[in-house]
């Protein structure tokens, strides 16, 4: 529920009083007391409603916070548009690759501990890819470095998704089966069996890097991923709903995907009640966590905080501001000097995560060195450090056209009033 407002006095007892939310609860505060207009937020009301209202959207979760303290929280829409269930603040959302920051945060756990350096070749942890050639100009070539930890998590290990592209070697990805595994063992040594497709370290290309990554960490930690993540980030912020499987007892809060075909109807394309998230066959370190807007919003709030929440240290300091910083050393340069990650001006990447080098050049509002990332169906969130602001929106919509996140910093930066 949106704050201030007529229902904000009773909204901390409403969150004591539910089991599905956190023990620890997150503060709430009056958007004036953190530098914040009140009235300006109240634009996000209209701007939700609109896109609900006019069937662009189903069902949405919106969640502001700035200086530490959550100012806007509220739902607009439905669950699951073939059985009118509504959405509520605590329904359960497919966040896909906004499980890839999660995944990587995990690793650099290990980092902290000595456990492998970020300039390790993965093939001294994951030997299937001592071999693992490159595809240049149709032939097969050896790789001029060694593909490194660091690339896996920047996205510039020469590795692709196979979905996306139509190169050689997408195509070979898609004829070997890559994303039918069964477990990530099977999955690493089958995409390790294939070429990359370019030197690591020459490109930026969205990949499976990351889940290539998750498998890493259950080698070099010795727990399957879904445990390592639980023990070492979803425990000690309790995150109690984020999973990478649904309970039985919480499927009921767990959304319908929707996704416009190519004619403009409305098609239903994954139910809650029959879905790879209910029923677990891969534990997808790049995409395949539930979560909800409060539980990420714990995530982001750490990150923020510089590694820790209520107490609950993840990660330290310099870390935190390790992984936030470009990490692309040239690739996608303009002529100004500006990175461009995924050749878009003004964006850079580091580890985990998007970077915003230049606000002017994205033409969205912004600070310099905020951070942020998305999942395919919808979900959104960012991070600015120099404001102290996070926003997440939690949407069930593959290939949705509105631009939630542009209009959503135009609101929030427009807020802030200090």
């Amino acid at each position: 529920m949106r704050l201030p407002n007529p229902r904000a006095m009773i909204l901390p007892l409403m969150l004591a009083a539910s089991a599905q939310l956190n023990a620890e609860e997150l503060s709430f505060a009056k958007p004036e007391d953190v530098g914040m207009s009140s009235r300006a937020l109240e634009a996000i009301d209209p701007l939700m409603k609109g896109y609900v209202e006019s069937g662009q959207l189903q069902g949405i979760v919106t969640m502001v916070a700035r200086k530490g303290e959550v100012v806007y929280f509220d739902k607009y829409g439905k669950l699951n548009a073939e059985s009118g269930a509504p959405v509520e603040l605590d329904s359960l959302f497919r966040i896909y690759s906004m499980t890839k920051p999660v995944t990587t945060v995990a690793a650099m756990t290990l980092y902290e501990e000595g456990k492998f350096q970020l300039t390790d070749p993965v093939s001294k942890y994951l030997p299937e890819f001592k071999n693992t050639k490159v595809m240049m100009d149709g032939k097969l070539v050896e790789q001029k470095s060694p593909l490194t930890i660091q690339q896996l998590m920047s996205h510039t290990s020469g590795l692709t998704y196979g979905l996306f592209g139509s190169s050689e070697v997408d195509k070979m990805y898609q004829k070997a089966g890559i994303l039918t595994e069964p477990n990530l063992e099977a999955f690493s040594k089958n995409v390790a069996a294939q070429p990359l497709a370019f030197q690591p370290g020459d490109r930026w290309n969205y990949s499976v890097s990351v889940d290539i990554l998750g498998r890493l960490i259950e080698v070099v930690s010795g727990q399957p991923l879904d445990k390592f993540l639980k023990q070492r980030i979803f425990d000690p912020l309790e995150m109690d709903d984020t999973f990478f499987q649904v309970p039985a007892d919480k499927v009921n809060r767990y959304g319908t995907n929707h996704q416009f075909d190519k004619d403009g109807n409305l098609q239903i394309i994954g139910r809650p009640e029959a879905n790879r998230y209910v029923d677990v066959q891969f534990v997808s370190g790049g995409g395949g966590l539930i979560s909800t807007a409060d539980d990420y919003m714990r995530f982001s709030l750490m990150m923020l905080n510089g590694g820790e929440l209520h107490g609950a240290r993840i990660l330290g300091r310099k870390t935190v501001d390790y992984m936030t910083q470009n990490h692309l050393n040239g690739i996608f340069t303009n002529t100004d000097g500006t990175g461009a990650s995924n050749g878009r001006p003004g964006f850079g990447f580091g580890l985990g995560f998007a970077v915003t080098l230049d606000p002017v050049l994205t033409g969205t509002i912004g600070s310099v060195g905020e951070y942020y990332w998305s999942g395919v169906a919808g979900t959104i969130f960012w991070i600015d450090p120099v404001e102290e602001l996070i926003t997440i929106s939690m949407i069930q919509q593959r290939g949705s056209r509105v631009p939630l996140r542009e209009n959503l910093k135009a609101i929030t930066y427009g807020a802030i009033t200090d």
